[in-house]
């Protein structure tokens, strides 16, 4: 027997199955990540199968049961689909990065409310152009590493465990985070983040202003977080809509 769920979701990817229908992989608020069919969703009838694409916000009903890979969802209506967002390919770029991540990096099934709001939060600040789209990428991916369990710590070293202050460059170790001056100077492997990026990394994490930044500076914050992740998740094979659409 199934389980009827109203709930808020996500859009995260769509793929066309059989003749008429749609496979969609959606972030829920109630349920987390999950897949549904859309029965007749490509037919010119469909209303759900019209409003059913990638970062769209939706309010869906679904069937749920728990031994079923593929859930059935029988209705959808839009809260939001971000119009500005798809107008402009910067913020496009950075909204798709982000649902490529919830996509490849959450678990099936597994709510969690925080990082929903914080989902549906940055797509809106994104879409109101609060600020530039590769910052509030940024503010995202930091959170996203938190909620993932692998946050990272700006304030002590990570290997004597001092007050990190980066007046010059630091050392950042893949496996347990920032080094200090002194020791990324006596220890060898670690990556060089110069005391600029440091300090956007900084700014982000702690919801200060970044405009100062150059947003070139954000292509180099993305390779070292990149790294970051594919050192913790062996299967994880970088952010594909961070060069797709650049």
């Amino acid at each position: 027997m199934s389980d009827i769920i109203k709930t808020e979701a996500v859009v995260l990817s769509k793929l066309n199955y059989g003749d008429t229908s749609s496979i969609v992989t959606l972030y829920t608020e109630s349920d987390g990540k999950l897949s549904a069919i859309i029965k007749g969703g490509r037919g010119p009838k469909s209303k759900s199968g019209k409003i059913i694409d990638p970062l769209n916000h939706l309010q869906i009903i679904f069937y749920k049961k728990n031994t079923r890979d593929v859930q059935i969802l029988s209705d959808a209506n839009l809260i939001s689909h971000f119009v500005n967002i798809k107008e402009n390919l910067d913020s496009t770029r950075y909204s798709f990065a982000i649902i490529e991540l919830l996509k490849d990096l959450t678990v099936e099934h597994e709510a969690n409310a925080k990082l929903f709001k914080g989902l549906i939060k940055i797509l809106n600040m994104i879409n109101d152009k609060k600020e530039a789209s590769a910052f509030l990428f940024g503010r995202f991916l930091l959170f996203f590493l938190s909620e993932l369990g692998y946050e990272l710590s700006i304030d002590k070293c990570s290997i004597c465990g001092n007050h990190v202050i980066a007046k010059k460059s630091l050392g950042f170790d893949y496996n347990t985070g920032f080094v200090c001056p002194d020791c990324f100077e006596s220890h060898s492997g670690l990556e060089n983040v110069s005391a600029e990026l440091f300090e956007l990394i900084f700014c982000l994490k702690t919801n200060r202003l970044a405009e100062k930044f150059s947003v070139d500076l954000m292509d180099r914050f993305n390779l070292l977080l990149e790294r970051y992740l594919k050192f913790h998740v062996s299967d994880f094979k970088g952010i594909q809509s961070l060069q797709i659409f650049k």
